[in-house]
């Protein structure tokens, strides 16, 4: 029996370690019933929190998730995300309650900003914060924010306004622990792991390979529990047929030793120096 782990956010609620991303979802309706089942099984499996965005499909993944949360909307954490050309006052209104159509539910418990624009963040905090008090959404948090880009809500994270920061994060991508990830954990700001298989061009990697055949185990599990020994991190792979489902949720089940990090820190180095924050 798996046993699954959780992350606190910053104003301390309980969420699933590891969720399911719906990027690329709702693209093919030749998709939509396998996409919809797998949704749903990991649902089942205990993963309840679902990760999604207005941009995703042209909205087609957010009806996606909304046809597969039927009838359980109260036993999920569903998060979206609003397009920063979007993000003006009025238009994070808008493309919230355009977001909740398409989902079918009266609420999200998460709304991101996507990535930092043009629009001054001022206006969008604004609406995020008018979003609460109407109750369309519980709380807020941002996504591809970099070190400078925090440091202009410094004071709404020490708030514990900031639920989370959602970035890129894996074992090919680990520019974040250069300085990011340091100062959102200084800060006590959850991260949030977008493509933390890199939408499977990792698992291609031969060490990789090799390291996971040792171990009797998938190269997307050696990634994922990578990433799941962390108390403050959120991994949120997409996996659209069961099968991916089981081989992630598996992920909690292998303890990687030290040497085995060792390992991993040859195959995919550590950063030295800073770099752009990455975004795919």
């Amino acid at each position: 029996m798996t046993t699954l782990k959780y992350v606190s956010l910053s104003d301390g609620t309980i969420v699933p370690a590891l969720g399911q991303g719906t990027w690329f979802m709702g693209e093919s309706p030749a998709n939509t019933q396998q996409e919809i089942t797998a949704l749903k099984f990991g649902i089942e499996q205990g993963l309840t929190l679902i990760d999604t965005a207005e941009m995703y499909g042209d909205g087609g993944a957010e009806i996606i998730v909304g046809k597969a949360i039927k009838g359980v909307r109260d036993k999920l954490f569903l998060v979206s995300k609003v397009l920063p050309y979007h993000a003006s006052y009025h238009g994070t209104i808008d493309a919230c309650n355009n977001s909740l159509k398409r989902l079918n539910t009266d609420y999200l418990d998460l709304y991101l900003l996507h990535w930092p624009g043009s629009i001054p963040v001022s206006q969008t905090i604004e609406a995020m914060e008018a979003l609460i008090k109407q109750g369309k959404i519980k709380r807020w948090g941002v996504s591809n924010f970099d070190v400078m880009d925090l440091l202009e809500l410094e004071p709404l994270i020490d708030a514990n306004k900031i639920a989370t920061n959602q970035v890129l994060y894996n074992l090919s991508r680990r520019g974040i622990e250069f300085d990011l990830l340091p100062w959102s954990r200084q800060k006590k700001l959850p991260t949030m792991a977008y493509s933390p298989i890199e939408q499977g061009r990792i698992l291609k990697n031969e060490s990789l390979i090799k390291l996971a055949n040792e171990h009797q185990v998938s190269p997307a599990q050696i990634a994922l529990a990578w990433l799941l020994r962390y108390d403050d991190i959120i991994a949120i792979p997409k996996a659209s047929s069961t099968k991916h489902i089981l081989d992630n949720i598996n992920a909690f089940n292998l303890t990687l030793s030290k040497q085995d990090f060792i390992q991993l820190d040859s195959i995919f180095p550590a950063p030295t120096i800073k770099k752009p924050l990455a975004m795919l």
